[in-house]
């Protein structure tokens, strides 16, 4: 308590300015080690001796002062001193306060006490806990060469200048919740408790390089208006939370180690995020994060998953990442982005995209500033695997060099202006002669997973199957979409998927449907050009042995002239006879004269020419028939094949 509360110790008696005195009465006397007189002060500080414990809480002190107290606690032979434990709570220092060369046996604790000038501690080591809770100080904080055994606590400390805190080592916990501060140093720091930063307002730059948290470190609402730094930190145990914090500069994380989950949940990042070398074996968490100027992430390595859901980049960024599964669920991009991605499974559902967003798989592997290849332990499968784009307004997506077997398209909006460029793997169907090559959605398999069983691949749990009549359009789209980046043979077979899903949407007509059935037995949709061809021969090997057998006339008819003589003048009228069927057993019809003039026949009709032979009238429907029918086959078959090197 401060201010007029009665301290809860004993007071001094002495009066200034109307206001009693709140130090701590020494021994038997009724005065604080300040107001003793010469003599009593003499005799007090005669009676102490090495590993004596002080209590003067409340006292107002002086650097002389202070030294006189600690004077007959110096041993002779090393010159420190060695005190027991030692509480200064509320104390008022005027100037600066230097303890160097001090050996406390126990808790040295310094709680809400006021400096009027800076706080230096030098070669100290603590047995206990060392406190500076609720202190203000009016200028810097120096910790050099120090170490504590117990707890350091700078709860809600008010430091108006720098904090260093080179403290070798602390024993236990580091908490520094609620404190501020212009400058934090704590480089090299080892903390063998938890270290908690929460609340902590650090109003330039913080250093935290090469600092070790053994137990965990929880920076949740720091708010570092300068960069961060925390090159080389280690947290082996218990995860580091950045959840709520604030940053406003760079944030710097090269060869840092986590152990476990590191999170910046609804964080406020104002800079870079810097990651080279660093080991991360856990995942990482931005979820609801807000990056205001951030220009670049990465290169990030994690064998884990990095979770950008909900987030928010308000600036134009480049995301670099190796990490077995990075989301983006909800994340909203107000500006540019290029997340350049190794080994991944994205997540895109429901992403707000409102400028270009390229989604590339990077082959090479990242290199640091220095052209050393950054490790990228865990990771196997170095396959981009987009897994869905579901919610997405895809107008400013670009898909590059990624798998797309196991993409969700469905609930997507303006697929027909997605970009996919480089080589984007979709799945192909099961193998055997049954199913045709093409690319498929995953959509599909899963619907046809439950139709046709074996093969295809069924839907993971907890994601939606949808009918040919959903399906059909999405194709459509993504036709489109490949059809005006001028790739017309990697839409065919989007072309062939949406044809394959409305001849098997039972909410179509039957004619319809029957209509697409023979389309589809016929050519393959007009891209089997294989099928139509066989068709074809098939076809006009029918034509021909119809031809052979009841087409061609026994024999060709011969032209037979008559007429009458009057005079000298001769009129003749020429007849063709009718030509005669075929007669005799079918073996004498199968002769090499009679295929001969059956091909002739047949070909002509394929081509639309006469071929002037003349047939019996069996003959002449069936070519009138391969006159209808083959000429189309030979169509669709140059159509497929059009459809597949068109430009």
């Amino acid at each position: 308590m401060t201010g007029t509360d009665a301290p809860a110790w004993p007071q001094c008696g002495h009066l200034d300015t109307g206001e009693r005195c709140r130090g701590r009465s020494v021994g038997s006397y009724t005065a604080c080690l300040a107001h003793l007189n010469n003599a009593e002060r003499a005799a007090h500080l005669a009676s102490l001796s090495p590993g004596a414990d002080l209590d003067h809480r409340g006292t107002p002190f002086t650097q002389s002062l202070l030294d006189e107290l600690l004077a007959p606690l110096r041993d002779p032979g090393s010159g420190r001193a060695r005190v027991g434990e030692a509480s200064f709570d509320e104390v008022r220092f005027t100037g600066d306060a230097e303890l160097e060369g001090i050996d406390f046996g126990g808790f040295c604790s310094f709680a809400s006490a006021v400096f009027g000038g800076g706080v230096y501690v030098r070669e100290v080591h603590a047995g206990g806990d060392f406190r500076l809770g609720a202190a203000q100080v009016a200028e810097d904080v120096w910790l050099d060469d120090t170490e504590v055994d117990g707890d350091v606590w700078f709860y809600e400390t008010r430091i108006k200048g720098t904090l260093r805190f080179c403290v070798r080592e602390v024993g236990g916990s580091a908490v520094f919740k609620g404190m501020t501060c212009t400058d934090a140093y704590f480089s090299g720091v080892r903390v063998c408790g938890v270290a908690s930063f929460g609340g902590a307002a650090i109003d330039g730059e913080a250093a935290f390089d090469g600092t070790v948290f053994e137990d965990g470190a929880d920076f949740e609402e720091i708010r570092i208006t300068g960069r961060a730094c925390f090159d080389g930190t280690q947290v082996h145990q218990g995860r580091a939370c950045f959840n709520r914090a604030d940053i406003g500069g760079d944030i710097f994380f090269d060869e840092a180690h986590f152990a476990a989950e590191a999170t910046f949940d609804e964080a406020t990042i104002g800079g870079d995020l810097s990651f080279f070398g660093a080991r991360l074996e856990a995942g990482v968490g931005f979820l609801r994060a807000v990056f205001q100027r951030t220009a670049r992430i990465g290169p990030l390595v994690c064998p884990g998953t990095v979770d950008f859901s909900d987030a928010v980049f308000e600036a134009a960024v480049t995301l670099e990442a190796a990490a077995r599964k990075v989301c983006f669920r909800r994340t909203r991009w107000a500006s540019t982005a290029a997340l350049r991605l190794r080994y991944a499974e994205v997540d895109l559902t429901d992403a707000v995209v409102e400028f270009p967003v390229t989604v590339v798989g990077r082959p090479r592997q990242f290199v640091s500033p220095e052209g050393k290849v950054i490790a990228e332990p865990g990771l196997t499968d170095d396959r981009v695997r987009v897994t869905s784009v579901k919610g997405v307004d895809a107008a400013h997506l670009v898909l590059a060099d990624v798998d797309l077997t196991e993409c969700l398209f469905v609930e997507a909006v303006h697929l027909d202006q997605l970009r996919l460029e480089g080589r984007c793997v979709l799945a192909p169907p099961p193998g055997g002669l049954r199913w045709i090559r093409r690319r498929t959605l995953a959509e599909e398999h899963h619907w046809r997973a439950i139709w046709y069983g074996g093969g295809w691949t069924p839907a993971p749990p907890g994601v939606e199957t949808h009918e040919p009549a959903v399906l059909a359009p999405v194709y459509r789209q993504l036709r489109k979409a490949l059809e005006d980046g001028r790739n017309e043979p990697g839409a065919a077979d989007f072309y062939y998927g949406e044809m394959e899903m409305r001849r098997h949407d039972a909410t179509a007509s039957l004619g319809e449907r029957t209509l697409l059935r023979l389309y589809w037995a016929l050519s393959g949709y007009g891209l089997r050009a294989t099928r139509a061809l066989a068709w074809l021969v098939l076809a006009m090997t029918a034509t021909v042995l119809a031809m052979m057998l009841w087409g061609l006339p026994q024999a060709d008819p011969d032209p037979v002239s008559a007429g009458t003589t009057d005079g000298h003048r001769v009129t003749l009228t020429t007849k063709k006879p009718a030509p005669v069927n075929p007669e005799g057993p079918y073996t004498r019809r199968l002769s090499s004269a009679r295929f001969e003039k059956s091909v002739r026949v047949v070909v002509n009709s394929v081509i639309f020419r006469a071929s002037g032979q003349d047939l019996t009238t069996t003959g002449m429907y069936v070519e009138m028939t391969a006159r209808l029918v083959e000429p189309g086959l030979l169509g669709l078959a140059i159509l497929a094949v059009r459809s597949r090197v068109k430009r």
